[in-house]
């Protein structure tokens, strides 16, 4: 029925008119006492200073506010603008690839794009490596495998064959020990010789197997080692074996690789990365495999991931890369994160190691009979022999080119 009337918030200056109106009125009141005038006129002037006080605080409050106001408001033009640059530069990126895609080939655009970002480590080491691992990318420039472990590997198995050579037992223990010390002999058959040594400032063991087959060619059992398809077949231990990554420079490659483990332990899992190379001139073939952290394959609860990884094969053919007969040099260390007993680590691997092998040999056999295709990576070296790089079709599984006999 009645009309609900606002009440208007009292200002401070219009307290402080009362309050002076108050002084005024205690002043007329100071004939009626007085004591009680001095105590009624000192509670005015106080309590006229003290609104007087109030009154300039909130004049600087409200002024206050409106610069934290317009200090938003300048900072949220500052943001609009700033994202305006920014999707136009994205924008502009963006069209300036379709340009280059529809320019060049793939291989190409990868070549650019890696010459691009060696130029900016180069420049700026330490602000590109942060930006690849913000941005998870690989960095080859610090795990490729390089041409000097190439050739270091061919080194070691010219020493060893030297040894191989010698008449006198005494001759070869001399000789043996002037190539490198610590290594002792495990298992010894017709056609293999397996050392081991202890690895320094670790429990781990690094092996070595030095052995010899006349019955398949070096490049049968070259490309057996390479084929990732092939080795799924072959191998029955494999659950996964995919190349994820390549360099276009070097022809290294990453390749995520999980195995089965003997009861009761956990699949492992390793990512690593290798390098090929088929050196026509010294007659040698080499294969460098080693663990690395890849941001494309983080690791996962289904298998326990192998950082410690590192194998190095090299083939010499006794007469050529595509006749019966060669030797080899594998050399292998991984830590396969297990609780056991360092001896039973060491007659695990001592003993896989040779079963391995008998397994690569037979593969090795089945494609020289024609019984199944695989890929020929060492006329793939040969025939690029400045980029030492197979089709871009072989990375992942979804493509792959027709199957060769070799």
């Amino acid at each position: 029925m009645f009309q609900s009337i606002q009440r208007r918030p009292i200002a401070l200056c219009e307290i402080s008119v009362c309050a002076v109106r108050f002084q005024s009125s205690n002043a007329l009141r100071q004939g009626i006492g007085k004591g009680k005038s001095v105590t009624t006129s000192w509670m005015g002037r106080r309590m006229g200073l003290l609104l007087s006080w109030l009154q300039r605080s909130g004049v600087g409050t409200s002024e206050k506010a409106r610069y934290d106001k317009k200090k938003q408001g300048l900072l949220s033009i500052f943001a609009n603008h700033c994202s305006f640059v920014t999707g136009q530069r994205l924008r502009r990126a963006h069209q300036i690839g379709e340009l280059y895609s529809n320019l060049y080939s793939e291989r190409t655009r990868w070549t650019l794009v890696g010459s691009i970002w060696r130029r900016l480590q180069s420049k700026h080491a330490s602000t590109g490596k942060l930006v690849a691992a913000l941005a998870g990318v690989f960095m080859w420039e610090d795990e490729k495998v390089r041409d000097e472990e190439l050739h270091r590997c061919g080194l070691e198995l010219q020493a060893l064959e030297k040894v191989k050579n010698l008449s006198t037992s005494s001759e070869k223990e001399k000789a043996a020990g002037q190539v490198e010390t610590g290594w002792e002999v495990v298992m010894e058959k017709n056609n293999f010789k397996v050392w081991r040594r202890p690895i320094e400032g670790s429990h781990l063991w690094e092996y070595r197997v030095l052995g010899s087959y006349n019955d398949v060619t070096p490049r049968q059992f070259f490309n057996v080692q390479l084929d990732t398809e092939y080795r799924k077949k072959w191998d029955a231990l494999v659950l996964k074996l995919e190349v994820v990554d390549r360099d276009v420079n070097t022809g290294s490659e990453v390749v995520h690789w999980a195995t089965h483990f003997p009861y009761p332990m956990y699949s492992r899992d390793y990512v690593y990365v290798r390098r090929y190379d088929v050196d026509v001139e010294n007659n040698l073939m080499v294969l460098i495999s080693r663990a690395v952290q890849h941001p494309g394959v983080p690791e996962t609860q289904d298998y326990v991931r192998v950082h410690s990884y590192q194998s190095k094969m090299v083939i010499r053919p006794h007469k050529t890369f595509d006749e019966n007969g060669f030797d080899y040099l594998l050399t292998y260390s991984d830590d396969p994160q297990t609780a056991f007993p360092r001896y039973c680590v060491s007659w695990m691997v001592s003993s896989g190691m040779p079963d391995f092998l008998e397994k690569l040999h037979t593969a090795a056999l089945r494609a020289k009979n024609l019984e199944v295709g695989i890929y020929d990576y060492a006329s793939v070296v040969k025939s690029n022999d400045t980029k030492h790089q197979p089709s871009q079709d072989r990375l992942g599984d979804n493509t792959r080119p027709g199957q060769i006999y070799a």
